[in-house]
């Protein structure tokens, strides 16, 4: 198996899970489904095409900046008649940054890895309205799993963020991994897509399991020694 590593940075961010009528809520961190549909994006396919192939894919990020909800209203009209539709009600994540894997077969992985440098349609962070503000590849990694690609790549939170915490050497990160039958209990998300296609869009359950994993800090704070600069006697 090999693993995709993505950075999910951006102004704002909205990972819906289970939004419904005028109001569109967002999780607190990147969705399955969200991430698929980016992948699936970057390689051309259209909403109606199979996804079977990705949705095979094990799914996890882990949160770097948790950033800060925000909430928005929206108003909109019909084109031809001018009538006003019902306000709608949006939430989403300000400052957030994640990192995201995807597992699966390396010719799977590779084919995804290629998309995502040359990618057909443009990347973004869960709706329309949230481009990516750096990067969103971070490479392939052949010979880890995905437990041990996001334990092991370096801390992507903002500079500014992590000089908030330089007094800390290792800095702790929530991880949500998809979780395996012999996990036991564990959340439930309605986040398994099955298709996109507008006119039946579909998705199943899926079971996240919590965890955690340290980090070092590059803004960490060096001892400092007053007497240093004093030469011996």
């Amino acid at each position: 198996m090999s693993v995709l590593l993505m950075q999910l940075a951006g102004p704002l961010q909205s990972w819906g899970a289970s939004s419904r009528f005028a109001r569109r809520s967002t999780e607190s961190a990147p969705t399955k489904s969200g991430v698929i549909g980016l992948l699936a994006a970057a390689q051309g396919r259209q909403r109606s095409d199979d996804i079977g192939d990705l949705t095979e894919l094990r799914f996890g990020v882990r949160v770097d900046q948790r950033g800060t909800l925000l909430r928005d209203f929206h108003t909109a009209h019909r084109f031809v008649s001018g009538e006003a539709l019902p306000v709608s009600e949006r939430f989403y994540l300000a400052d957030a940054v994640f990192v995201a894997a995807v597992e699966g077969e390396p010719e799977l992985i590779d084919e995804l890895h290629r998309a995502l440098r040359d990618p057909v349609f443009m990347p973004y962070l869960g709706r329309r309205s949230c481009p990516p503000a750096r990067p969103v590849d971070l490479g392939v990694h052949h010979e880890r799993t995905l437990e041990q690609a996001l334990e092991r790549e370096q801390w992507r939170a903002a500079r500014w963020y992590q000089r908030r915490h330089r007094n800390d050497a290792r800095i702790d990160l929530e991880v949500l991994l998809e979780a395996a039958a012999e996990d036991g209990p564990v959340d439930n998300l309605r986040d398994q897509p099955i298709s996109f296609d507008p006119l039946h869009r579909q998705y199943a359950l899926r079971g996240v399991r919590r965890g955690s994993v340290k980090v070092s800090n590059p803004a960490v704070r060096p001892d400092h020694d007053p007497t240093s600069v004093l030469g011996g006697a």
